[in-house]
């Protein structure tokens, strides 16, 4: 699949998209937390056994489903659902009255607006979902986790993601007791911020693959159109 300079122009022009796949690219990745991750507060861990219990438990989780709620940087709010099936796979959709969908097959991202009728594709490399998708989370060895900071009653964690969007930022805070996540917020190139949580999540779910299916030859019809 090509990408051409119009397409790229398309993705520079509809900022709202370029910052709702920034905010949901982090969106299961925080899921997997909420989900899995509950380590006894009594224990007397360093901060390195912190982080590799919370990688060992999202690389231990395979699927996942459940809801969404994402406040804009202007406070706009969206809901929606979304499934998770690692590595590489994954679905948004938000609710009425928005159209918009976002899917990863394992090799590329699309943003579709049902309502524009557009297609923006991308390179799942080239998005920070390369790591949030990817089938092994190492926090301690992977170059991308800039910074990890435990204080006394929270934990936060930020990843940077250099990618077509340019260097975005990924900030997860957890409650230091529970060591559940209580929220995340991206940055996003234009240095825009998107706050996300996760509800109702049910993990070990059996999706049917058609849900991860990326219409690459309806795309390119729409892009000759």
């Amino acid at each position: 699949m090509t990408h051409n300079s119009s397409q790229t122009a398309r993705v520079k022009a509809a900022p709202l998209n370029v910052r709702l796949a920034f905010g949901l690219f982090s969106l299961w990745f925080v899921a997997l937390l909420v989900l899995t991750v509950m380590i006894n507060p009594a224990r007397a861990q360093t901060n390195g056994q912190v982080m590799q219990e919370i990688a060992a438990s999202l690389n231990g989780m395979r699927t996942m489903g459940g809801d969404f709620v994402q406040f804009g940087p202007n406070g706009e709010k969206a809901e929606g659902v979304f499934a998770l099936d690692r590595p590489g796979k994954i679905h948004f959709r938000y609710d009425a009255p928005s159209k918009i969908q976002i899917m990863s097959d394992g090799k590329s991202v699309v943003i579709h607006d049902r309502a524009l009728q557009t297609w923006d594709l991308w390179p799942l490399s080239k998005t920070p979902l390369r790591f949030l998708l990817s089938d092994k989370v190492d926090f301690l060895n992977d170059s991308k986790v800039s910074d990890i900071k435990v204080e006394a009653d929270i934990v936060t964690v930020t990843m940077v993601e250099e990618s077509m969007f340019g260097q975005g930022k990924v900030t997860l805070l957890f409650d230091r007791a529970t060591k559940e996540l209580r929220q995340w917020t991206v940055t996003d190139a234009q240095g825009l911020d998107t706050t996300v949580a996760v509800y109702n999540l049910k993990g070990g779910m059996d999706w049917n693959k058609d849900l991860f299916k990326i219409p690459y030859g309806r795309i390119a019809i729409s892009e000759r159109q």
